[in-house]
């Protein structure tokens, strides 16, 4: 390359992948357009999703958590839009902080948009674990069918009741007899009504595996089908959880469920506070620059 490039890495978390862009001082102008053009896997980079590396003293968004969190991640969907918060990509973005020296393995705090996240790095390269603060679950129509205050989530053929919950950013949870039956998801299932999301929806389809152990698809707003989705993840494991009659809150007791997703497994936890915790792997698989020119 003749002109100096921007430095990037190449992450993922249960192929559940990201560029990732260290801006520390929070100086490059990164408008939806440019993130759209690096997340193109024939155009660009490739990615689900960008992680801008900022501090949060640099970052309108993230001055008021500075005092708690020195880092912020500034997720980017693929599609450039802004994004609430992603679940794989915390750590992600923690595996990084590792890497560069810029933390230590154990306890790291994360600011995000929905507020900051508890991280903790196992020390040799293991799992790293993030608290995902607590769900947000609407009332279902029926402990039977998993349905959430009459929303539907339609796919050609198929119509189902879906569970709305929230982990920082929206989900729709439905349980379907097999996951073939989600299509190709190539275009977003139509959920209504449209006034439940007014900010879009990330679309999970669930199957049980065995006794708290499930698997899913899911359609994220903002970048299609995904091998993985950490908040998506959580969000199943509380709905499944609900569905088997398992609440820690009332019960007291936590409660653990192996999620598979297509690109692996994380392993979700529900304390008796709420607090949820999600384990699993991250890897930073290459690193590099960016022309300049894919900037513009």
């Amino acid at each position: 390359m003749s002109t100096p490039g921007v430095p990037f890495l190449k992450g993922h978390g249960t192929e559940n992948d990201f560029v990732i862009i260290p801006d520390p001082d929070g100086l490059l102008d990164l408008p939806p357009g440019t993130v759209a053009r690096l997340c193109d896997r024939r155009a660009g980079i490739g990615g689900d999703g960008l992680l801008r590396v900022v501090r949060s003293a640099a970052h309108p968004e993230a001055a008021s958590m500075s005092d708690e969190a020195e880092w912020f991640m500034d997720y980017r969907n693929g599609d450039g839009s802004v994004a609430e918060m992603c679940g794989n990509g915390t750590r992600v973005f923690a595996r990084y902080l590792e890497r560069a020296g810029l933390a230590g393995t154990g306890e790291l705090p994360v600011a995000t948009r929905a507020g900051v996240r508890r991280v903790h790095i196992a020390e040799d390269g293991g799992d790293i674990t993030v608290g995902m603060g607590a769900a947000e679950l609407a009332a279902p129509d029926s402990e039977a069918d998993g349905g959430g205050s009459g929303i539907t989530v339609s796919v050609p053929g198929h119509t189902w009741p879906a569970r709305k919950v929230g982990m920082g950013n929206p989900h729709a949870v439905v349980f379907v007899p097999d996951l073939a039956e989600a299509g190709t998801l190539q275009e977003a299932p139509q959920v209504l009504p449209a006034a439940a999301y007014p900010d879009g929806v990330n679309v999970e389809f669930v199957v049980a595996r065995g006794p708290r152990h499930v698997a899913l698809r899911v359609h994220e707003r903002g970048a299609g089908e995904t091998r993985s989705c950490g908040t998506g993840a959580c969000a199943v494991m509380v709905a499944a959880a609900r569905r088997d009659g398992a609440d820690p809150r009332r019960d007291g007791r936590a409660v653990t469920y192996t999620v598979e997703v297509p690109g692996g497994r994380l392993e979700i936890t529900e304390r008796p506070d709420g607090e949820i915790e999600m384990a699993g792997p991250a890897e930073i698989v290459a690193e590099g620059a960016i022309d300049p020119a894919l900037l513009s």
